[in-house]
Formats: structure tokens, C-alpha cells, sequence
């Protein structure tokens, strides 16, 4: 169970809003169940490949542009349409299956993920920095990473029964109506943003103001973009994202493989990817507590995760899981600061953007990380495979550690201010 850590009502009203949106988006029971719906309905390995590159591409390409809109219009409104898009993909699933219903069903679900990224974290950060509280951002932000983790344990819980029950219109019908929940829920967010988000009005001589031609979404997209793109710091912190986020991510795909090759039997699987979701759910939890690292702390933490994830795959043993856990604690810890330091140095109106554009270089990022995994994967194996991987992480270690101290006081400092309020 979550502890709600708030000390007023606004703030509890976020948080437990927040941990049940972030926990309802996740309780989806076709999570384990749809890749055998597809191949059920009769498609082919390369068909149902082709889905899930459509997927991805479908994140991309919305993923920006949807920060936009969150900043010219409502982050609210938003976190409200992304779960209906993807309950229609759902519901299209099960009573339509076929590849085009499919296909039509990832679109939307891609479309839905995009409108949810950016928009949340940013929502998320201008309430609490309106109630003077941006150091409970950590928190919050960890503490949601965890309820999306229970909320993907819970849909592989309770699919197995209810696919016996009522088969996969019975676990469509469930799915669809966890995202009704999560809509429901969204409406609970609190949202204080000015009549207009953004002064669309460009200072003239003489103290007159003229109207752009720029519609609200455009000048959004352009101020986000212009922020990544111009301040130092603040494009520092968005590349962090990625090159934290990514490798792991893209590695926990394929962690059952991993398992498998311990020599372990099929069944005994799922009990060692419990370490792994165990591991996933401390890191978020240890958020507050590693919001005070320095960037020699957080090297130390990315690398000593790379090492212990590396020993344990090369091992080939389950005992070597218990390491996998330990480096996906870690992992998970080091991508909710990532979000947390990148927040802090986002001074514009367009937080939702900015954000959006450190989600869609994590999701190219992953990309690169399933080809190149494939080859080395299909040259020397699994354990091979993940201990190449984990290399960028000494990499981004090294280099994060020859920081000069000043630059690395600096780079800190709106964290330690914002703890210092908790």
C-alpha cells in the first residue's frame, strides 16, 4: 500500500490522485495476454513485429507535438483523453480482431501514451511548485513509478482467471474498463493555469504589444523546442533522460530470456522476474532519499548498477537475479532523479514540451537498444548481450564524476533548495 506523504489537502489531493491514475493506466489485463490474441487470430510472427514498430512509431511522432498541446491548452484534459484512446484500441480488439483492428488499436494506444508523457510530469510539478512544495516532486514521481508497477503485477495476476472465465472479451472488457477508470480519475487533477498559458504577444518599441500570427499550440512547440535547444542546462538535463532511461528499459524486455538461460524450467521464470519487479519498485520508493546526490553520487549509482547488472547476467545462474534486482533498483532510482533534475531546470511555460522531447529521445534511444541488442544477442547470447549493453552507463558514469565541483554545485542547486522545503 502507498503512504500518502502530504502536510495539506491540496497536496494529498494530488498525490493519492496521481497514485491511482498512475496505477488504473497500468491494470490492463491484455498486458500478458495479447501477443497470444494476435497469434490466436491467426497472425504471423513478422505481422505481429510489424504492430509493434507501428506502435513505437506512433509514440514518436505524437509524442512532441502533444506536449504542445498540453502547454497551449489543458495538461488536465489531456490526462483524461489518453486513456479513452487507448480503451477504443481495446474494445477494438477484442470485438473487431483482425490486423487491421489491430493496427487501428495501436495507433490509438500509441497516441494515448504520448498524450499522457509530458503532460503528466508537467501538471504534476506546476502544482506542487504553486503550493511551494517542488521537493516533494521525488516523491510523488517515485511513488507513481511504483503504482504503475502494482498496477502491471495486478493485470498479470488477474488475467490467467479471467481469460479461463470469460476468454479475451472478458479480459477486453477489463482493460477497457480500468482505462474508464483512469479517465474518471484524471478529472480529480488539480489544475491552476492562467485564462492563457502562454502571452502569444511579442513586445513592440515604445511599450505597445502586437499579436503574433502563432496559434498557441505552435508557440508552444516553438518556446519548449527553444528552451531544449538554448539553455545549457536545461538541454544537459533533458539528454540525461534518455541515456538513463533508455538501456534499462530496453533491457527489461527481455529479462525472461535472460531468466530462461540459467537453465531454470519455464515455470520458474516468472519467479525470478520477481526480483526484478521488486528491485523496480524499491528504486522508486528510494526517490526522496537519493534526491540530494551529486553528480558524483549519481555516477557512482549508474555505475555500480551497470556492474551489478552485468555480474549477474554473466553468472548464469538465478542466484545472479538477485544482482538483476539490485542494478534495477538502482536503475529505476536513477531515472526518476533524471525526470527530477530535468523538471527543476525547466523555467518556461512549456514544461510539457520540454518534457516531451527528453520522452521522445528515450523512445528512439530504445530502439537503438532492441537492434543492437538482437546482434550481439544473436552472436554470443542473453548474458553477453546485457553485460554490452550496460557499457554506456560507465561511459555517462566517467564522465558525469569529472564534473568540476563548482559546475556540479550548480547543477544541483535548485534540488537542494526545493528539499530544503520539504
Amino acid at each position: 500500500m502507498l503512504v500518502v506523504s502530504a502536510r495539506v489537502p491540496s497536496e494529498r489531493r494530488l498525490a493519492v490522485t496521481l497514485y491511482a491514475y498512475a496505477f488504473l493506466t497500468d491494470l490492463v489485463l491484455l498486458y500478458p495476454v495479447y501477443t497470444l490474441l494476435f497469434a490466436d487470430t491467426g497472425l504471423s510472427v513478422g505481422q505481429i513485429s510489424s504492430l509493434f514498430v507501428l506502435w513505437s512509431a506512433a509514440g514518436i511522432l505524437l509524442e512532441v507535438p502533444s506536449g504542445a498541446w498540453a502547454d497551449a491548452a489543458s495538461r488536465r484534459l489531456l490526462l483524461c483523453l489518453a486513456p479513452l484512446l487507448t480503451a477504443a484500441g481495446f474494445a477494438l480488439w477484442v470485438l473487431v480482431p483482425s490486423y487491421p483492428a489491430f493496427a487501428v488499436g495501436f495507433l490509438l494506444w500509441g497516441a494515448g501514451g504520448a498524450l499522457r508523457s509530458g503532460a503528466q510530469e508537467a501538471l504534476v510539478w506546476t502544482e506542487l511548485d504553486r503550493l511551494g512544495a517542488a521537493g516533494l516532486y521525488a516523491r510523488l514521481a517515485g511513488r507513481a513509478r511504483t503504482a504503475e508497477l502494482l498496477g502491471v503485477v495486478g493485470a498479470m495476476g488477474l488475467a490467467a482467471p479471467v481469460l479461463a472465465l470469460g476468454g479475451y472479451p472478458a479480459v477486453g472488457a477489463a482493460s477497457v474498463a480500468a482505462c474508464l477508470a483512469a479517465a474518471a480519475v484524471a478529472t480529480r487533477f488539480p489544475e491552476h493555469r492562467p485564462a492563457e498559458p502562454r502571452d502569444h504577444r511579442t513586445d513592440q518599441p515604445g511599450g505597445d504589444q502586437a499579436e503574433t500570427a502563432e496559434p498557441g499550440w505552435l508557440a508552444s512547440l516553438r518556446g519548449g523546442l527553444t528552451e531544449a535547444r538554448a539553455d545549457r542546462s536545461v538541454r544537459g538535463a533533458l539528454l540525461l533522460v534518455p541515456a538513463v532511461a533508455a538501456v534499462w528499459g530496453g533491457l527489461d524486455e527481455y529479462t525472461p530470456l535472460l531468466a530462461r538461460d540459467t537453465g531454470i524450467p519455464a515455470a520458474t521464470v516468472p519467479l525470478l522476474l520477481l526480483l526484478v519487479w521488486a528491485g523496480t519498485t524499491v528504486g522508486g520508493l528510494l526517490a526522496p532519499a537519493g534526491e540530494r546526490l551529486t553528480d558524483r553520487g549519481f555516477a557512482a549509482l549508474l555505475a555500480g548498477a551497470a556492474l551489478a547488472l552485468a555480474a549477474g547476467a554473466l553468472v548464469r545462474h538465478p542466484a545472479g537475479f538477485v544482482l538483476v534486482g539490485v542494478a534495477f533498483a538502482a536503475f529505476q532510482l536513477a531515472t526518476v532523479l533524471a525526470d527530477v533534475r530535468l523538471q527543476a531546470r525547466i523555467s518556461g511555460p512549456d514544461r510539457a514540451t520540454v518534457t516531451s522531447v527528453a520522452g521522445m529521445a528515450t523512445d528512439l534511444t530504445i530502439i537503438a537498444v532492441y537492434a543492437g541488442y538482437g546482434v550481439v544477442a544473436g552472436a554470443a547470447g542473453h548474458p553477453v548481450a546485457f553485460a554490452v549493453a550496460v557499457l554506456p552507463y560507465l561511459l555517462l558514469a566517467g564522465r558525469l564524476a569529472s564534473r568540476r565541483p563548482a559546475r556540479q554545485i550548480r547543477a544541483n542547486r535548485s534540488l537542494s533548495e526545493n528539499a530544503d522545503v520539504s
